[in-house]
């Protein structure tokens, strides 16, 4: 099968493990279509990180209004898919975004099977023309993949109406996300980090984690790993609170320097907040932290309860007081820090391997052709 997938977030070179595993397949001729870059809405530029690209070819062709989520498209897309001819085409974006359209639109001219991937968890209503694309790439996809249960349901109450499968966009490859040494028991009074890897935006929550340590032992330290607009806020509410020696920051790493970064880290926190417009759709950097077997705490918000399992722990969202209490579980009990530290590189390997995640998108492809 001819299969192209076209994928602006696999400009992350850890990522592009799952096209290796869709790549195994020895009926799948995989073709990658990607942009040299994303340029985020923070102003921060994610360059193309070409890791792994075993088994698959990888187009990397420029986009126009990169950057822009709606409107943003291929213009030499019409060229490669009139050259490859694809039987299979796997648009990595929202049903209501242009690119969407762009690709849904050339794979009925070249008789091809389509399908789109949904990630909003969120009920909204668009203004013209992008209520328009999502009708026409409902009506004709050939089917649709959700990343969680709540898209799912979205797409269902706006009125797509084909086959749906829910599969997460992505996973992570155990042997990248692995403990690089073995745990050891940490020194009494040694200092205890509670770190954060992300963008540093309002609705992740990060002034939660800031007031957590005010009732924390002294030793207990925040790290913040990105960049954003909330870093000024950030810093200055650790000087108010007097705890910017118990603060500190660092600019946002190569996805390939993840992994040591996590491992760095006593436990791992996404406090994220729910908003009218926003709730958390997945939380990748939870699962990158259970492979690593560092411990892992998240608010309740959208799909964090659902990821962790019982795999880490779960706090109202919001609530400094419960944070911290969860903390102080984890230093005050040796046993159940090793024990969800374990757990969770376990349910990682059960559940959300790029492997795992390539085999569930094989089956959707061969349904396709079936």
């Amino acid at each position: 099968m001819r299969v192209l997938m076209i994928s602006k977030a696999l400009v992350a070179g850890t990522s592009q493990r799952k096209l290796e595993e869709l790549a195994r397949y020895p009926d799948v001729e995989l073709t990658l279509v990607t942009p040299p870059y994303w340029q985020s809405d923070d102003g921060s530029k994610q360059m193309l990180e070409q890791l792994y690209t075993s088994g698959y070819r990888m187009i990397v062709t420029p986009m126009l209004f990169n950057g822009h989520f709606h409107t943003h498209f291929y213009p030499r897309l019409g060229s490669i898919m009139r050259e490859m001819r694809p039987q299979i085409v796997h648009i990595d974006e929202e049903p209501y975004n242009f690119a969407t359209f762009q690709a849904m639109h050339f794979s009925q001219q070249y008789k091809a099977q389509a399908l789109f991937f949904a990630f909003q968890n969120l009920y909204r209503s668009y203004p013209p023309p992008f209520r328009q694309l999502e009708r026409y790439n409902y009506s004709h996809a050939a089917t649709a993949i959700a990343g969680n249960q709540d898209a799912a349901e979205v797409l269902k109450r706006k009125g797509y109406r084909g086959t749906l499968h829910i599969i997460r966009q992505f996973g992570i490859d155990p042997d990248i996300y692995k403990r690089a040494t073995p745990y050891h028991e940490r020194a009494e009074g040694a200092p205890f980090m509670l770190g954060f890897a992300g963008r540093l935006v309002e609705q992740k929550g990060l002034p939660t984690l800031i007031e957590a340590l005010t009732t924390l032992p002294s030793y207990c330290r925040a790290l913040f790993i990105g960049h954003g607009p909330m870093k000024s806020n950030l810093e200055e509410q650790a000087a108010r609170l007097g705890l910017s020696d118990r603060v500190l920051f660092k600019d946002a790493v190569p996805t390939y320097d993840i992994p040591k970064e996590l491992q760095s880290m006593d436990v791992l926190v996404l406090p994220s907040l729910s908003r009218p417009n926003w709730t958390e759709q997945f939380g990748r950097v939870l699962i990158e932290a259970m492979a690593c077997e560092t411990p892992v705490i998240g608010s309740s918000s959208g799909e964090i309860p659902l990821v962790i399992d019982d795999a880490g722990l779960i706090f109202k969202e919001g609530n400094a007081q419960a944070l911290s209490a969860c903390v102080q579980q984890l230093l005050d009990d040796p046993a159940r820090y090793r024990e969800l530290a374990t757990r969770g590189r376990q349910r990682v390997l059960e559940h959300f391997t790029q492997a795992r995640i390539a085999q569930q998108t094989y089956e959707v492809y061969r349904s396709l052709l079936s």
